[in-house]
């Protein structure tokens, strides 16, 4: 069985990303690492380089700066990455997505167990999405709890936007992945980095949407969208915490906050959520094993 590990990357120093983190913590799994990386006006390229893994193989990219529909640049860019693996597996970690060490030998079987089954297309992972600090983690329905990182490297699937995987069935025609459990988690630090790199990163998001993103005004999220995070980081993370502090973020009590009328629909949803013992986050996979 051959993995190739794949990404995307821009800027990653100046936009705040943990992408040194995220590809140390995934090596143990790779044959290859496939970095498409776009033009830089800072040193990542040179933080690439000094992993010093010659798995790590970097595709210098060009991004399409006329490109403002849907964020599809993004799946361009993934979709050139993942043309470049070479695995029976292709497995996309976003830059701010990080592998827990206890994990490893889960994922490694997942992908043994079901190399042979042509059913399985790709394997789906649990998420933890932390959000203003370490210590926090996002839960309501809006945010994706479980998502595919994992593809068959021998089928056809696009990217429209880089975040998900579209299986080609006919040229008419795309669906969602067929899919198993990975067993484990992918520890998501994006909502983590500095209020100035959050808000250049949103600033940077906006080239590439049809509709702008509103600017970064300060971590602020519904308490009851909020929950502590009381497990262990993955031990890759422990430098970039001590280097990067988090500002001082604490959700606050829900009484004393004004929910929007989405954060409102939302708290709905999670109440029927726990009334129901259903999930209505999105889907964007059919698990069939």
């Amino acid at each position: 069985m051959k993995v190739s590990l794949y990404t995307f990357l821009r800027n990653g120093v100046r936009l705040g990303y943990q992408f040194e983190e995220s590809i140390r913590s995934a090596l143990p799994l790779a044959d290859e690492y496939v970095v498409a990386l776009g033009p830089c006006d800072d040193d990542t390229r040179q933080r690439l380089v000094a992993i010093g893994d010659p798995r790590i193989r970097i595709i210098d990219t060009t991004w399409n700066e006329a490109m403002r529909v849907g964020g599809f640049v993004y799946g361009q860019q993934k979709m050139l990455a993942q043309a470049n693996c070479s695995g029976d597996w292709a497995f996309y970690l976003e830059a701010d997505e990080v592998l827990h060490e206890k994990d490893i030998p889960a994922i490694r079987a997942a992908m043994e167990t079901h190399l042979g089954d042509e059913r399985v297309e790709a394997l789906v992972f649990d998420y933890y999405h932390f959000y203003g600090s370490p210590d926090w983690l996002a839960v309501s329905s809006h945010w994706y709890r479980r998502a595919p990182r994992i593809i068959r490297n021998t089928i056809r699937s696009v990217a429209y936007d880089g975040l998900f995987f579209n299986v080609v069935e006919t040229k008419h025609r795309t669906r969602w992945p067929r899919a198993a459990l990975a067993n484990a988690h992918i520890y998501h630090y994006g909502h983590v980095r500095s209020p100035e790199a959050m808000a250049d990163k949103r600033r940077s998001i906006s080239t590439y949407w049809e509709k702008a993103q509103k600017p970064f005004k300060g971590y602020r999220k519904d308490p009851a969208a909020l929950a502590r995070f009381t497990g262990t980081h993955p031990a890759v993370m422990h430098d970039w915490f001590a280097q990067n502090p988090s500002p001082e973020f604490s959700p606050g009590s829900s009484a004393d906050y004004r929910p929007t009328l989405k954060e409102r629909r939302y708290r709905l949803m999670m109440a029927a959520e726990r009334l129901f013992s259903v999930d209505l986050s999105k889907k964007h996979f059919r698990l069939v094993r």
